[in-house]
């Protein structure tokens, strides 16, 4: 089968590899669409960071070159035994956690933290850039008839976002900002209005993607280059700031103003991966009492995320713009996402199925 392998920093190739075969407790998907990640874009500008290099992944026991891919749906083409809750030609997205299943967190089912974790299409254990891809079946989910095979492959960021939120413990009312308005900060924005936010500013310099962060359902949207937006949101917040702050640019800017922007004993998220390390004045937090917290993925999020965007709670609108074939990954995907058009851009979607184009 054809499949997108990373072998190092700006190096990825579509080559032919064996298809994987099914076994027990496992099921056998057929990819339709596997959305291009900020994280595989992490990973082919910057990394490895998380694709394992030098030794094996110790779940996966794999090295790179590595199929990557994890924000996917697909149909259900054959089933391992013991598993008898699935059937062939069910509808699917894959939770991509590759888990131990056996360290503290994973015994507390905060599988997200295990001492070993992975990514399906990044530790080595397959992905969603490939033709047919095999995962356990406790992390793969039906979708309903009414919710699309594309818009099933944006439920993998949606999920990202959604856990943010219950890490920042964000409760119906508050007010938050958000710092950015790519693909995880319109998500973010998308599940504040959907837990009834009672104001969403979003940082975001102009570009396409302000409009983008007003689809979405941002309340405000302020360019650092024109206005000081701790004080604007003071404004907005009778002097106090909001009450959480969602950091998901990766940028040294985007977490200062974060810090400045939210209220005494205050909460920032940090759902960014970073590229390089951050300064900050350890002040700043012990003069008000701020809070600074990191959220990775999700755990038990799924189920909640799928019904919500079955029942257009959260709605995703516009967030596909581009879909290309897996042959073209490369040169129409990556390349696009770092390119000059790279803000106008949501989430490029792949498929290995030409007739799906």
């Amino acid at each position: 089968m054809r499949a997108a392998l990373w072998y190092e920093k700006n190096d990825v190739r579509v080559e032919e590899i064996d298809e994987p075969k099914v076994t027990e407790g496992n099921v056998k998907i057929k990819v339709k669409w596997c959305g291009i990640c900020g994280s595989d874009l992490h990973e082919y500008l910057a990394g490895p960071i998380f694709i394992p290099v030098d030794k094996p992944h110790p779940l996966s026991n794999n090295i790179a070159p590595v199929v990557l891919g994890h924000e996917f749906s697909g149909e259900v083409v054959e089933i391992g035994n013991k598993v008898a809750d699935l059937k062939v030609g069910d509808r699917v997205v894959v939770e991509p956690i590759v888990a131990c299943g056996e360290c503290p967190a994973c015994r507390e089912g905060k599988y997200n933290l295990c001492e070993k974790l992975g990514f399906h299409g990044l530790c080595g254990s397959g992905g969603g850039f490939a033709e047919y891809t095999v995962f356990p079946r406790e992390f793969v989910h039906k979708i309903p008839d009414n919710l699309s095979y594309e818009k099933a492959a944006l439920i993998e960021p949606m999920c990202v976002a959604l856990h943010s939120l219950r890490v920042g413990k964000f409760m119906t009312g508050q007010t938050a900002i958000v710092l950015g308005a790519g693909p995880i900060g319109l998500a973010t924005i998308e599940c504040l209005k959907a837990a009834g936010a009672k104001l969403v500013v979003v940082l975001q310099r102009k570009s396409v993607r302000q409009e983008y962060a007003k689809r979405a359902g941002a309340d405000i949207v302020l360019d650092p280059n024109e206005v000081n937006i701790p004080e604007e949101v003071k404004k907005l917040t009778n002097g106090l700031g909001v009450d959480v702050a969602f950091e998901t640019t990766g940028a040294q800017i985007g977490f200062d103003i974060g810090i400045d922007s939210i209220k005494y004993e205050g909460t920032m998220v940090i759902t960014s991966i970073w590229e390089s390390e951050v300064k900050v004045n350890p002040n700043v937090l012990v003069f008000t009492e701020k809070n600074i917290v990191g959220t990775l993925a999700y755990r038990h999020e799924f189920p909640a995320t799928i019904a919500q965007m079955s029942d257009n709670r959260i709605k995703a609108d516009g967030y596909i713009t581009k879909r290309i074939h897996l042959e073209d990954i490369v040169e129409e995907g990556f390349k696009t996402l770092v390119g000059k058009d790279k803000k106008k851009h949501v989430k490029i979607l792949v498929t290995p199925d030409k007739s799906l184009l």
